[in-house]
């Protein structure tokens, strides 16, 4: 029977909190959406959080109400899913990449060296769950009077040194995406810590007006919106989060036990400065390249996934650099797996992706 690489953790649950949206006649943003807002304000401990309607919409949110604009230059890492980079271009900036550290996160000696006086903001990823140095990068960015947005579409739930991530710069961004630790199938977040930022938020948000119900609109502003049957989903996805939170914790060590005897890969694992540890998903390098033990991988029935093709190699991104410019981005690219890893993955499953890999390695 084929393991899937991904399979959203959703059942009756959720289809009941849709239900009674449909019961209560309010399907548009409305006290689910209210309520859920509500939660993130608790979650993360500031009165400053918006809806968007996705992750990327929620970065192209962020920096535009940060001022973020054209003539502007944003670092963002080298290795990360292209929509931090679309999301610069997206406000008229120039996205400039920085190679990662061995971690999978965003060098930040390297941001120190690619500063230039265009650049205006840092964007670190927190990739596979892991966190970015936020510390580092945030002393960076402070040295150089520089804004911080956080892509922490990868990060909800996750602390490092006791804080959560998202809350370390000056806003953080959020997916709740079909593969992301809690869903609404789509949907985004954005919080900031600045009552401007905020203000600008809610026009942008909502057609240049801070209220619905007005047709006077003091700022130029957009539909951003999103609906109360996303925020029902996403709030029974929020009460499950502890459960979300154990199972992952659990898959994890199932994978290192079953892969340790395997000298040919490395599990990739979070510093201590990480806690809780919600892995996006089980990620291992190789020692050669991955190619062929994925291909190996499919025909025992298991979907397996890549790691991500880094921004500079993008055909959309034509800015002629080097690979010898960002060395542990395509080390990452070429050596990195990601393991079938969702909530409801069994012990069994989780055996016969390790059993798999034994088989190749002929261990």
């Amino acid at each position: 029977m084929k393991i899937n690489q991904f399979e959203p953790f959703i059942g009756e649950d959720e289809y009941a909190s849709i239900k009674s949206c449909f019961d209560d006649m309010w399907i548009t943003e409305g006290p689910k959406s209210k309520e859920f807002l509500s939660r993130m304000e608790e979650m993360f401990g500031t009165p400053y959080v918006v809806f968007a309607p996705n992750g990327t919409l929620a970065l192209y949110l962020a920096l535009r109400a940060l001022g973020i604009g054209e003539g502007d230059e944003v670092l963002v890492p080298n290795f990360t899913f292209i929509a931090t980079a679309n999301a610069v271009e997206m406000v008229g900036a120039t996205p400039v990449f920085v190679d990662i550290r061995s971690d999978l996160q965003m060098d930040p000696d390297l941001c120190e060296e690619a500063i230039t006086e265009n650049t205006k903001a840092i964007m670190p990823a927190h990739i596979f769950g892991f966190s970015a140095d936020m510390e580092a990068i945030c002393e960076v960015a402070d040295k150089h009077n520089l804004k911080v947005i956080e892509d922490a579409a990868q990060a909800i739930g996750i602390k490092r040194n006791g804080k959560p991530c998202g809350t370390f710069g000056d806003a953080g961004c959020f997916s709740f995406f079909a593969d992301k630790t809690i869903t609404m199938g789509e949907g985004g977040l954005v919080i900031v810590k600045d009552k401007d930022a905020y203000d600008n938020l809610l026009y942008l948000r909502n057609q240049g007006r801070k209220n619905r119900g007005s047709f006077l609109h003091p700022e130029i502003g957009y539909n951003f919106r999103i609906t109360d049957m996303q925020a029902a989903v996403g709030l029974t996805q929020l009460d499950k989060l502890p459960e979300i939170i154990k199972k992952k914790a659990q898959i994890f060590e199932w994978y290192k036990e079953g892969l340790s005897g395997i000298d040919e890969i490395c599990v990739y694992e979070p510093d201590n400065n990480t806690n809780p540890y919600i892995p996006f998903r089980v990620v291992i390098s190789t020692k050669d390249n991955s190619g062929p033990l994925m291909v190996h991988m499919s025909t025992d029935g298991i979907e397996t996934r890549g790691f991500f093709v880094p921004l500079h190699k993008q055909p959309c991104y034509t800015l002629n650099l080097s690979d010898n410019q960002f060395p542990n981005s395509v080390s990452a690219f070429e050596h990195g797996v990601c393991l079938p890893s969702f909530v409801a993955i069994t012990h069994s499953q989780v055996l016969e992706v390790c059993q798999s890999i034994v088989d190749y390695y002929h261990v």
